[in-house]
């Protein structure tokens, strides 16, 4: 198990790729071949759900399928694993996301979390929305880690875990670069001048971000490059990188 740390959420929570249940869903899943197979089978798109769901306000049954368009909400100690064409997503317990169509019904424009937190793999392809209370990413191809902090008034996080976002809050953009967790706070009101600002990597694992790749075929860049590097929310592979966390890099 990848180096975490913990803020307001339970080892229990983060150790879901080690479940027996997810690791027979996640074999049959791909077994079956995936989500362009259960597309065309007309089977659920829903890898495995733990506890209690709502889809659109109802219970959501598991034979059920989540597309776009789809306003989700989990209940306590419940987790929702699900892929939409090359994305897959991880839902928290006690979160609300609602997934906005694209041009398609299997492509995803905008992922909106309105509570909780998501984990989420993004295949390449056009430029996607991560929206939360506080700010907004504009994805590519990355892993993504997103949770609002509803204790610190709604506070949002953001950790690129690799690949290039564009990232903004209020004001404030900048264009983030990693190769290994790069962290955000976009803040309800401005901190140290600012309304986005660096953070460190919490609350998610290696494991996890790996889990979400597979299932849609993919690996992250540091499975890919066969090294980890300083998982301390600046983004890089060497504990003293030539560059600097670019939210560093806006004024005061």
């Amino acid at each position: 198990m990848s180096d975490h740390q913990l803020s307001g959420r339970t080892e229990s929570e983060v150790l879901w790729t080690q479940r027996r249940t997810f690791l027979q869903a996640a074999a049959a899943w791909t077994a079956l071949g995936g989500y362009a197979t259960a597309q065309a089978q007309q089977r659920s798109n829903v890898v495995e759900l733990i506890g209690d769901a709502m889809l659109n306000g109802q219970p959501m049954q598991r034979q059920q399928s989540v597309v776009s368009g789809d306003d989700i909400q989990t209940g306590p100690a419940s987790s929702l694993i699900f892929v939409i064409g090359n994305s897959s997503f991880q839902v928290r317990q006690n979160s609300r996301l609602v997934v906005e169509r694209g041009s398609v019904i299997n492509a995803t424009s905008v992922l909106r979390l309105i509570t909780g937190a998501v984990g989420s793999f993004w295949g390449k392809g056009t430029q996607r929305l991560i929206v939360t209370p506080t700010l907004t990413a504009g994805i590519r191809g990355t892993s993504v880690y997103t949770e609002i902090f509803a204790d610190q008034g709604g506070r949002s996080y953001l950790c690129n875990c690799h690949g290039v976002i564009d990232v903004a809050a209020g004001g404030d953009r900048v264009v983030s670069e990693a190769s290994y967790h790069q962290a955000f706070w976009g803040e309800v009101a401005p901190r140290n001048g600012r309304l986005l600002n660096p953070a460190g990597a919490i609350n998610h694992t290696d494991e996890e971000m790996e889990a979400l790749a597979a299932l849609v075929g993919q690996r992250t860049a540091w499975q890919i490059q066969g090294r980890k590097g300083v998982k301390d929310g600046k983004g890089y592979m060497d504990a003293n990188p030539a560059g600097i966390h670019p939210a560093e890099q806006l004024r005061r």
